[in-house]
């Protein structure tokens, strides 16, 4: 089972969006307009979930030179 992070390498503001693209094996661009439209259609109430979860998602351990998708 794999353990969502939040991402160290992919990170715009505090790598969640980053670390849930590779624990959905997604794209980061389509997981964060995915969050932005939903904060802004749900009148912020996905901003506030956003911070909570980036308070309560670990931050991955820095792995060295790999990406972290298992190949």
């Amino acid at each position: 089972m794999k353990k969502l992070y939040r991402s160290v390498t992919d990170s715009k503001l505090t790598g969640l969006c980053g670390g849930l693209a590779r624990w959905l094996n997604l794209d980061t661009t389509i997981v964060r307009l995915v969050v932005a439209a939903a904060a802004v259609f749900s009148f912020g109430t996905v901003l506030v979930l956003y911070v909570v979860a980036s308070l309560i998602v670990p931050k991955e351990s820095y792995g060295g030179f790999t990406d972290g998708f298992d190949y």
